[in-house]
């Protein structure tokens, strides 16, 4: 016999992937939530970075705050602003709604890289808008500071990509 066993039984019982069994894996959602957790803390940056993106974070936070308020309450200057795009008010309690949510976000650390993420897209649309519609109005210089915070948020976003794929793939499970 060269070692090769004839019977089929005993293969079955040999071979791990033609074995077959009743039971059936349930995953909770505490374990979805415990995943995601892991997979977050295994992204953490290193103490020098993580503290310096948090320095950055608190501080775009606290900006994102200042600006999404006036948009909110209906300041006089912001219905000017948004009424010069031509877009209607609701674009004004959009962008407040989501500048707010992106803030919360920063402060939120398993959120923080998604947050960063979406608000470097406020501020990317946010510089065209400038560029674009509002350059021969006195919003027009604006489009540096919204140029500026989207290179920041786009360079947060990639200091936690990270925490943002731990994320992601926590949410695939």
């Amino acid at each position: 016999m060269s070692g090769r066993n004839d019977d089929p039984v005993k293969q079955t019982r040999d071979d791990p992937m033609k074995q077959t069994t009743t039971e059936t894996a349930v995953i909770t959602t505490t374990a979805r939530v415990t995943a995601a957790r892991l997979a977050i803390r295994e992204a953490r940056p290193r103490r020098r970075t993580g503290t310096l993106l948090w320095a950055a974070q608190i501080m775009l936070a606290a900006f994102f705050v200042s600006v999404a308020v006036p948009k909110l309450t209906g300041s006089h200057q912001m219905v000017q602003e948004f009424g010069l795009i031509g877009a209607g008010q609701w674009l004004r309690y959009l962008v407040g709604t989501a500048e707010l949510a992106g803030a919360i976000g920063l402060l939120t650390p398993w959120l923080a890289g998604l947050a960063a993420a979406g608000l470097a897209a406020d501020m990317a649309g946010a510089t065209i808008i400038n560029a674009t519609v509002l350059h021969n109005t006195t919003f027009g210089p604006n489009v540096w500071l919204t140029a500026v915070l989207c290179a920041a948020c786009a360079l947060l976003a990639y200091g936690r990509r990270q925490q943002i794929k731990g994320l992601a793939a926590a949410t695939r499970r």
